[in-house]
């Protein structure tokens, strides 16, 4: 096993030794001195391994990995199944079906265990001499492309990037002459090297007066300055060592002149910041840098004054199917009617990257084959030749740099859980997040309260990962990892026995913690060699079959995602509910009842229905006391105990934070619990036509406890959701301040916006959908000043003006109606506007919104469906804009049928070439009407160009 995951599955394991050190397990002394052994024992291996990996270690101890690895999950499964047993005696008599003696033989038996694996650790230190760990040698990110010779005509795909990006390198009339700099940021191997290149030997980039390229890497500031100093001046001149005297000369050297330098492959922001103060930012010489990257973050500090950030895309499928073919030798099967369909299969592995294409190209150009391949069993043999054949080593050292280079073994576990997820599937990142603190990889602690959420944001700005699907708020919904990553994650999770992976009915190893199967066919139980009572983590997307879904087999299941399993019924909950360690639950299938035996599952966090057919929620659900997230569409049953519920939820035990969501009908249930549910942060309410008046007047108490504003100094995000469609349109009204929301989303009949809504302290988001909205409603909204991101969808909106200073700090503003009658703006309104998206498939070519006066906007979103004479108008309005914002089109497809309890939305299909939004939802809120937006948005967008958005 690699050592550095070792290290984090023993950081792990401690904090697992905390917990069964709790009184509540009342362990004997003899469990308590052997825990305390290996809670002590075990920081000193992590800090070893640690020091190592660093190189910092000079005489500490030496393990041998796979040893110490095979002891620690021997002492996770020891640990775990203490842990079973305890939480199995704690349940009542009636759920227990073993007598006293055998649970006083089960207590021996881990009492036994548990000193035998103290007794190899003391072992495995006698015999560290003789088992050291070898120090990993660093990974190097291997020379970029532009050090091997690559010809004009041999480039792909690489005309319409090329165009964008020099219309910014020339001189433009009407334009402030100034120093620009474009960061061409993306995933390794989609050629930003090559780009670059081609700009710096373009006709344009050689009309400068001086020009340098220099390849930055892990180089310090002094090497850089060097390099360029030598580059620009003539003759050179003496070599400096400090960075301080560097910058200086090559600041007064550049004073006056038009200069052109690339700055190739620039890892961090410190590198960036040491040497910028050595290019001169006159006002009257129009200047150029581009610097390439694989940071986002890094690309946006590059460019966030004057810059330009553009984005890699992927090739379309017509260009790698080009490259493909090219790099195979296999041109003359292009047309093919067979290469055409089967062909699809290794495009969708290299996904449009151009160093993946070549790389698989040369690899079956090698196998000197005269007949057209066989794409399946290529597919089949790059996963197996991966690391070892010559022609695919650079696309592996490529990957295995990125894989290394991440900046903790926490991170690295991470990106490896993808391999649960099948090639190309969309994943949706709360899900993601949410089964990654199930499974332990991410823990909160005092300097992170949202470790899932900081993992995430390091793996999306390194592009390791990708969006896929960015909602309104610019938040991402759902991600993907790049093809040959993903098989790259896929062979290291195997490797290191991460995973047991089921794609095509076989089973990999015979022992893992982690099952995933992907429309697998194993059905018989015959077929099944792996020990299933260890199983931590099963995902079953499409049919599992009878063998995988023998929950008795089961002990020590942590998530179980079944939300996509087929043949999933409700004869099987019987046995999920005596899966008592599992925190992640999702359901699907045909489920459409649970029973009360799920209040067995104490440990449960996360509890997701929205893909069965569950209408009635027991109430031991509500009774959980530590379910955090609940998510469905349901309600409760009429002959529930509202006063045990009550006092449960009284008391304080209930931790749910997210119930989205419940129904109002006559049914009074949920409305009454919900105010005394405090610590709820998430809370979506379908109100049905059929509620009573007690029931919405019981929503209404809930709703104005829920928005309470308590003047917590920490703002917490804070949301709520109403359908109350076919409901009195005064429901909301008589809510009172002081109140307090971060997102607000209203669907139903609104004349006008309720009061209570201008009176929310630090609104951030607002969707409001009804069939008509007003004048009066419109011309409210301009008063918020805290707003972010405001959302319309309407048949028909009336004609308002916003005017001078409305909505001071909106970034995104997005319409979707019917009817293309926009709101019109006056100067200095919406002065912070980075993100328009007027979405109406009946959009005529005398659009009301003028973009001149948003002087920060970065993209207009429009539907693809418009008429082309549309989409010219927009691109030649986007040309003429300061900015020369982008033009996305959103291609909406019909919604999928839906399953159960789960609502659907839109999304765009995923077709290339795809241009993914730039702009997401910044980790830490904004500063407001100052300059530092610009900082954070001016320069994340591309210009005067069309793409598609999802």
């Amino acid at each position: 096993m690699d050592a550095g995951l070792l290290s984090a599955f023993i950081k792990k394991l401690v904090a697992r030794l905390f917990v069964l050190a709790d009184e509540k397990y009342k362990l004997y002394k003899g469990y308590k001195e052997d825990i305390h052994f290996l809670m002590e024992e075990l920081p000193m291996i992590t800090t070893a391994i640690d020091e190592q990996l660093s190189g910092t270690d000079d005489h500490t101890l030496h393990f041998k990995v796979n040893e110490l690895h095979q002891l620690a999950q021997e002492m996770e499964d020891c640990i775990d199944r203490i842990m079973y047993c305890a939480s199995k005696e704690q349940q009542p008599w009636y759920h227990i079906n073993y007598t006293s003696g055998n649970r006083i033989t089960s207590r021996f038996q881990l009492a036994k265990e548990m000193k035998r694996l103290k007794r190899r650790l003391q072992e495995a230190h006698q015999r560290k001499e003789r088992y050291p760990v070898s120090r990993p040698s660093h990974t190097e990110l291997p020379p970029s492309s532009s050090d091997r010779l690559i010809a004009q005509e041999d480039l792909v795909g690489i005309d319409a990037p090329l165009k964008e990006l020099l219309e910014h390198l020339v001189e433009t009339k009407g334009q402030w002459k100034q120093l620009n700099v474009i960061s061409i940021v993306g995933f390794c191997g989609l050629g930003k090297t090559v780009l670059a290149q081609e700009l710096y030997d373009s006709e344009i980039g050689r009309q400068f007066e001086k020009r340098a390229w220099v390849s930055a890497g892990q180089r310090n500031s002094e090497a850089l300055l060097t390099e360029i100093l030598q580059q620009v001046h003539e003759p050179p001149p003496l070599v400096y060592s400090d960075a301080r005297q560097l910058s200086i000369d090559l600041r007064n050297h550049l004073n006056n002149k038009r200069y052109f330098i690339v700055i190739d492959d620039i890892r961090s922001k410190d590198q960036w910041n040491c040497i910028k103060s050595a290019f001169p930012r006159l006002q009257d010489v129009s200047s150029r840098i581009v610097v390439t990257t694989k940071f986002q973050s890094v690309a946006n500090t590059c460019s966030s004054t004057n810059g330009y950030v553009h984005k890699m895309r992927r090739l379309d499928e017509e260009c790698s199917k080009q490259l493909l073919l090219k790099e195979s030798c296999l041109q003359e099967y292009s047309d093919s009617s067979s290469s055409q369909s089967d062909s699809k299969v290794i495009l969708d592995k290299c996904d449009g990257q151009p160093l993946a294409l070549t790389a698989v190209g040369q690899f079956i150009q090698s196998r000197n084959s005269v007949e057209q391949p066989e794409w399946e069993v290529v597919c089949k043999d790059v996963r197996c030749h991966l690391d070892s054949d010559d022609c695919l080593k650079r696309m592996y050292q490529v990957l295995t740099h990125d894989y290394t280079s991440l900046p903790s073994h926490e991170l690295k576990a991470c990106l490896l859980y993808f391999a649960t997820f099948p090639s190309n599937h969309r994943v949706r990142t709360k899900r993601l997040m949410r089964r990654w603190l199930a499974e332990g990889f991410v823990v909160p602690s005092t300097l992170c309260s949202d470790p899932a959420a900081q993992s995430f944001k390091e793996l999306m700005d390194r592009n390791i990962i990708q969006s896929v699907d960015v909602s309104n708020n610019l938040k991402v919904k759902t991600c993907k990892t790049y093809g040959m990553m993903h098989e790259y994650i896929i062979r290291k999770s195997l490797s290191e026995n991460i995973i047991a992976l089921f794609d095509d009915g076989k089973l990999q190893p015979k022992y893992a913690r982690r099952l995933s199967l992907h429309d697998s066919s194993i059905t018989d139980a015959t077929n099944l060699e792996i020990d299933l009572s260890l199983v931590r983590s099963l995902v079953v997307i499409g049919e599992a079959g009878k063998a995988i879904l023998n929950f008795r087999k089961y002990q020590l299941l942590r998530v179980l995602d079944l939300e996509q399993c087929t043949d999933l019924h409700n004869g099987h909950l019987k046995d999920i509910c005596n899966l008592l360690l599992i925190k992640y639950l999702s359901l699907g299938g045909k489920i459409t009842d649970l029973p009360k035996d799920i209040k067995k599952l104490k440990v449960l966090e996360t509890l997701d229905l929205r893909r069965t057919y569950v209408k009635i929620l027991p109430p031991e659900v509500i009774q959980l006391p530590n379910l955090i997230s609940l998510f469905g569409k349901f309600k409760l049953p009429n002959t529930v105990v509202q006063n045990k519920l009550q006092k449960f939820l009284s008391s304080g035990q209930c931790k749910l934070q997210t119930l989205s969501g419940f129904l109002v009908d006559e049914n009074e249930g949920f409305p009454e619990l919900m105010v005394h549910m405090n610590k709820l942060r998430k809370v979506k309410i379908w109100c049905e036509s059929s509620a009573t008046s007690s029931s919405l007047t019981n929503v209404k108490k809930a709703i104005q406890k829920f928005i309470h504003d308590v003047k917590d100094p920490s703002d917490d995000p804070r949301s709520l959701s109403v359908h109350y469609e076919g409901c009195p349109e005064n429901l909301l009204e008589g809510l009172e301040p002081p109140c307090y929301l971060r997102s607000l989303k209203l669907q139903g009949n609104i004349p006008k916006l309720p009061e209570f809504v201008t009176a929310l302290r630090r609104l951030r988001e607002l969707c409001l959908r009804s069939t008509r909205m007003t004048d009066d409603l419109l011309t409210a909204l301009g008063n918020l000043k805290d707003l972010l991101y405001l959302k319309l969808i309407a048949d028909e909106l009336d004609q308002i003006t916003f005017r001078d200073r409305a909505l001071p700090n909106l970034l995104c503003l997005c319409y979707v109606v019917k009817h293309p009658t926009f709101p019109r703006t006056e100067d200095g309104a919406l002065p912070l506007l980075i993100s328009l998206q007027l979405l109406c498939e009946n959009m005529d070519s005398q659009c009301s919104v003028q973009i001149k006066g948003f002087t920060r906007l970065r993209e207009v979103v429009i539907y693809d469906e418009v008429n082309p004479d549309i989409k010219a108008n927009w691109e030649r309005a986007v040309k003429e804009h300061q900015n020369r914002p982008k033009v996305l089109l959103k291609r909406a497809d019909p919604p999928e049928e839906a399953t159960g309890n789960e609502t659907t939305e839109c999304f765009a299909s995923l077709e290339g070439p795809v241009q993914e939004t730039d702009i997401q939802m910044p980790a830490e809120e904004p500063k407001f009407a100052s300059n530092s937006s610009k900082a954070l948005f001016s320069s994340q967008f591309g210009s005067g160009k069309i793409g598609i958005l999802p």
